[in-house]
C-alpha cells in the first residue's frame, strides 16, 4: 500500500491557470487582532456542540412530554444522526461554495434547531410533541455537524502554519468549556430547590434550550467580518478576491504594528483552478493517492470516538453502580472531569507543533490508554472510590482530550484542500458510527453493578484501543508541524514545476 501521489488527478473543466504567493503570504504573518477574530468567531463551534450535548442529556422536558428512559436515549440519537448527515452535506457543499457561505449557514441553521427546540409545543398527542421535538434536535444537530467541516478548514487554511497545530487542537478542546457550561446551566435552570418543579418541568428545560442561540447570534455577527479563505478562492478560480482578501489582512496586521517583508516568487504555487470535486475523483484521493493517510484518520477519528462515548455517556452508572453516587450528585464530578479535558489541549497542544505531530499523538493516545489500564486494574481489585476514580479519568481525558483534538487537525491537514472539507465530514460520520455503539456496550457491561468483571474488560478494552491508535498513527502519520498546507498535501489542481513552465511558453 503506497501513498505515491498522482501529480495530475483530474483536468477536466480546465480554467487557466494561476500562479500565487497567497499561501505563503498568509503563513509567513505573525500573529495578530485578525487571528483571534478568527478564533473566537469560528471556535465557538465546539463551546456549542459540548453545551448542547451536556443539556441534551440530563433536560427536564423528559418530566413535561412525559418521555420514558428509551424516548430520552433516541432524543440524543436523533441529534448525533443530525451531526452525521449535516457534516455529509454541508461538508461537500463547503467545498463547492466556499467557506464563509457555510460557515454562516450552519450557525444560522444550528440556532434556529436550537431555539425551535425550546419551544416544542406540548400537544395533547404523546407522540407529536416527541416528533416535533425530535425534528427540531435534528435540525440542530445537522447546523453542528455542518460546522465541524466548514470550520475546521477554513481556521486550518488562515492560521499560519507557525501555529495551526496548538491554536486547532485548542479551539477543538474548548468543547468541554461548553460542556461545563452545559452542566452549569442545568444546575439552574433544572433546580427544583431554587425554582420549585413545576417551573422546572415547564419553563426551566425550555431556556436552557436558548444558551446557544444567545451566545450564536453575538457570534452570526462577528462572522460576517471574517474573509472567505483565500485558498479555497484561489483553487476555484477567484485569483482576484483572493489577493484583495490578502492584501486586507496584510493591512490590518502592519496596522497593529507588525511590519511585513515582501514573499519572495519562488514561493508562489501554479494551480489550474477547477469548480468541484467529482466522486470519482474523491474515492481515489482516500484509496488510491494516499491509502496510508485514510488508514491514519480513520484510526484516529474512531479509537477517540470509541473511547470518548464508553466514558462520557457511562461515568454517571459506574458512579451509582459502583461508589454509590446518588443521581443527583454526579454531576458534580463532571466538573474536573470535563476541566481535564479542557486543560489538556491548551496546555500539551503547542508540543503538537514543536514536538511534532506523530510523537504527541503517540504519547497523548498511548500515555491515556496506559492510565485507563492502570485504572481498570485497581478498579477491579476495588481500591478506588468516587473520587480517586475520578482523578483517574481526569489525568487519562486530560492526555486523550489533545489527542483527540489533534485527530480533527491531522484529518484536516493530511489530504488536499480541495476536498478538506469532506475528509472532515466523511471521517467524522464513519467515527460517530463507530461511537454510537460505545454506551450501549458499556452500559451493558455496567449492568446492574453486582459484577465488576464485564465493566473492567471495557476499560482494557478502551486502554487497547486508545494504544493502537497511537501506535498507528506514530508508523503512518504526517510530519505535518509547522509546515504550509500546500507542502503536507498537494492540492488537486496544482501544477507542477516543469508543466507550469511549458504552459506559460505556450
Amino acid at each position: 500500500m503506497s501513498d505515491a501521489i498522482d501529480p495530475q488527478p483530474f483536468r477536466e473543466k480546465k480554467a487557466g491557470t494561476i500562479r500565487s504567493l497567497v499561501p505563503a503570504r498568509l503563513d509567513r504573518l505573525p500573529w495578530a487582532r485578525f487571528h483571534w477574530m478568527i478564533v473566537v468567531g469560528l471556535g465557538v463551534s465546539w463551546i456549542l456542540d459540548g453545551l448542547e450535548i451536556q443539556i441534551v442529556s440530563q433536560n427536564g422536558y423528559a418530566t413535561e412530554f412525559d418521555m420514558n428512559s428509551a424516548e430520552i436515549g433516541a432524543t440524543g440519537t436523533v441529534y448525533l444522526v443530525g451531526q452525521v448527515v449535516g457534516a455529509l452535506f454541508f461538508g461537500r457543499l463547503s467545498d463547492r461554495l466556499g467557506r464563509k457561505k457555510l460557515f454562516i449557514l450552519t450557525l444560522a441553521i444550528y440556532l434556529a434547531g436550537s431555539a425551535l427546540a425550546g419551544l416544542t409545543p406540548n400537544f395533547d398527542n404523546h407522540w407529536a410533541s416527541i416528533i416535533v421535538l425530535w425534528l427540531f434536535r435534528f435540525v440542530a444537530g445537522a447546523g453542528i455537524g455542518g460546522e465541524y467541516a466548514a470550520i475546521n478548514s477554513a481556521i486550518d487554511e488562515l492560521i499560519p502554519s507557525h501555529y495551526r497545530g496548538h491554536v486547532d487542537i485548542a479551539i477543538n478542546g474548548t468543547y468541554w468549556g461548553g460542556a461545563a457550561l452545559g452542566a452549569a446551566a442545568n444546575l439552574l435552570f433544572l433546580n427544583s430547590g431554587l425554582f420549585g418543579s413545576d417551573w422546572v418541568d415547564n419553563w426551566g428545560w425550555r431556556l436552557s434550550f436558548f444558551i446557544g442561540p444567545v451566545l450564536g447570534l453575538i457570534i452570526i455577527y462577528l462572522r460576517r467580518h471574517i474573509p472567505e479563505s483565500p485558498r479555497w478562492q484561489i483553487t476555484h478560480g477567484y485569483e482576484k478576491e483572493a489577493e484583495a482578501t490578502v492584501d486586507q489582512i496584510e493591512k490590518d496586521v502592519e496596522a497593529s504594528g507588525h511590519p511585513l517583508e515582501k514573499v519572495g516568487d519562488d514561493r508562489a504555487i501554479t494551480l489550474s483552478p477547477q469548480e468541484r470535486v467529482p466522486f470519482h475523483i474523491l474515492a481515489k484521493v482516500f484509496f488510491k493517492m494516499y491509502p496510508k493517510r485514510t488508514l491514519v484518520g480513520a484510526t484516529m477519528m474512531i479509537t477517540q470516538s470509541f473511547l470518548y462515548n464508553a466514558i462520557f455517556f457511562s461515568y454517571a452508572l459506574a458512579l451509582q453502580n459502583f461508589y454509590d453516587v446518588d443521581k443527583s450528585q454526579t454531576g458534580y464530578y463532571f466538573f474536573p472531569f470535563a476541566i481535564g479535558n479542557l486543560v489538556g489541549p491548551l496546555v500539551l497542544g503547542r508540543l503538537f507543533d514543536s514536538v511534532g505531530r506523530r510523537k504527541m499523538v503517540l504519547v497523548t493516545y498511548g500515555g491515556s490508554g496506559v492510565i485507563l489500564a492502570a485504572s481498570a486494574a485497581l478498579f477491579q481489585a476495588d481500591v478506588l472510590n468516587a473520587v480517586t476514580q475520578t482523578i483517574f479519568w481526569c489525568a487519562a481525558f486530560f492526555l486523550a482530550s489533545a489527542g483527540a483534538s489533534a485527530a480533527y487537525l491531522t484529518v484536516s491537514e493530511i489530504f488536499p484542500l480541495e476536498v478538506r472539507s469532506q475528509a472532515i465530514s466523511y471521517f467524522f460520520s464513519i467515527a460517530q458510527i463507530f461511537g454510537s455503539l460505545a454506551p450501549l456496550i458499556y452500559g451493558a457491561m455496567i449492568g446492574d453493578g453486582s459484577d465488576r468483571g464485564p465493566i473492567t474488560v471495557g476499560y482494557f478494552l478502551g486502554s487497547a484501543i486508545m494504544l493502537i491508535g497511537g501506535i498507528v498513527t506514530f508508523i503512518f502519520g504526517v510530519d505535518a508541524e509547522r509546515k504550509q498546507l500546500e507542502s503536507v498535501t498537494d492540492p488537486l489542481t496544482l501544477i507542477h514545476d516543469e508543466e507550469a513552465k511549458e504552459e506559460r511558453r505556450s
